[in-house]
């Protein structure tokens, strides 16, 4: 509480219409009564959060905003951030993502609101492919008083690479509502098995994750190609789109794999659970992944997980305990594959279940980050 009334934050999003954990966020504060939100999103086209949160007596003003002009829709949108958060007085304006960082801190630094917070949800991406915009990362570390970072190799890059003051960070993985992504469907599951074909395969390796380098899939392909020569019953399903994707069907093809690998298209996300169903391993490559929401989301579906080190597989993996991590190479990756089939699969996947519920639950997220909020303000 604020001078015993509820917290009143202001949250900045760009570029999305709906986001789900605003969604829960703003259910919890409605049931605990602790917490006001106000949100200004900067979209292309009216935000369908305009009235999902009016329902809840949350205001949301939209501004109008392109991405495709970055720096230009930046300039435009600021007077009216500056606005929205003069009239508004909240006591936290928390900012999201980058083209709502930039524009947003600025505006509750000019508003001269105390608390001007950010989440960090894109960490290492200008390092790894546009290191002309790591100036605006640094810039909107400056201007943000508080900085809530994902992971602890994020937390890493942010002083080690951007030079971030140490003071400002604060450590809060993301969570998901395990009652809402652990809700398989038998009829789902049987649906899958049939339209991708699993029946009598062994072992079903799973991918969710866009077709884009970041994500390591050309590591798969060759960690595939190891493993099949052990395992020719082995079947992978490669769930995702993206701009690299026909290029990694290239490669599948190139590798004459067309018959171990099957891309499966869109999927619904309420199919997603009972898609995890259908693994008995699930394994990422990513590199620098700031958290990776599809690591809880497989553990927590008690599928044992082999990931390169990285974001919430590295905070939580245990190697040979409750996952396995490999290095980002084709034949660590299979390695890693070949060690976790030795082993108990059903007992590493309940042990990844333990820790994901334990480390990754949306109580856990919302917890974290009203201690933050409490601190923030408490320094003002």
């Amino acid at each position: 509480m604020a001078h015993g009334r509820p917290i009143h934050v202001l949250h900045t999003f760009a570029n999305e219409s709906a986001v789900p954990y605003l969604t829960w966020f703003s259910n919890r504060a409605v049931q605990e009564g602790n917490l006001r939100y106000s949100f200004l999103l900067m979209t292309k086209d009216r935000p369908a959060m305009v009235e999902e949160m009016a329902q809840r007596g949350f205001p949301v003003k939209w501004i109008r905003y392109d991405h495709r002009q970055r720096k230009r829709g930046m300039l435009k949108a600021l007077p009216w951030l500056w606005w929205h958060i003069q009239r508004m007085k909240p006591d936290i304006v928390h900012c999201n993502l980058f083209d709502d960082i930039v524009p947003g801190l600025l505006a509750a630094w000019l508003a001269k609101v105390p608390v001007r917070m950010m989440s960090r949800q894109d960490t290492g991406y200008h390092w790894l492919h546009a290191r002309k915009w790591m100036a605006a990362d640094r810039w909107n570390a400056r201007m943000a008083t508080d900085i809530i970072t994902i992971s602890e190799e994020a937390r890493e890059f942010l002083i080690n690479i951007e030079g971030t003051p140490a003071n400002k960070l604060h450590l809060v993985h993301n969570g998901i509502p395990p009652e809402v992504f652990t809700r398989q469907s038998p009829e789902a599951i049987a649906r899958l098995k049939k339209r991708f074909s699993t029946a009598g395969r062994f072992p079903v390796i799973g991918t969710v994750a866009r077709f884009i380098p970041w994500k390591g899939y050309e590591h798969i392909v060759q960690a595939a190609t190891h493993i099949v020569r052990r395992q020719p019953r082995a079947l992978f399903v490669y769930c995702g789109q993206g701009s690299q994707l026909d290029d990694i069907k290239q490669q599948v093809a190139d590798a004459k794999r067309e018959g171990n690998i099957v891309f499966t298209g869109w999927v619904d996300r309420a199919d997603m659970p009972s898609l995890y169903g259908l693994l008995d391993i699930y394994l990422h490559a990513a590199i620098m992944e700031p958290f990776g929401l599809v690591y809880p989301e497989a553990m927590m579906n008690a599928v044992p997980v082999v990931s390169t080190p990285t974001g919430a597989a590295r905070d939580a993996i245990i190697d040979g305990t409750n996952g396995i991590l490999a290095e980002r190479n084709g034949e660590s990756l299979a390695h890693g594959v070949e060690r976790l089939l030795a082993m108990d699969l059903k007992a590493v996947g309940l042990a990844g279940r333990e820790t994901a519920m334990r480390m990754y639950s949306f109580d856990v997220m919302w917890n974290g980050t009203m201690e933050v909020y409490r601190q923030a303000l408490s320094k003002t």
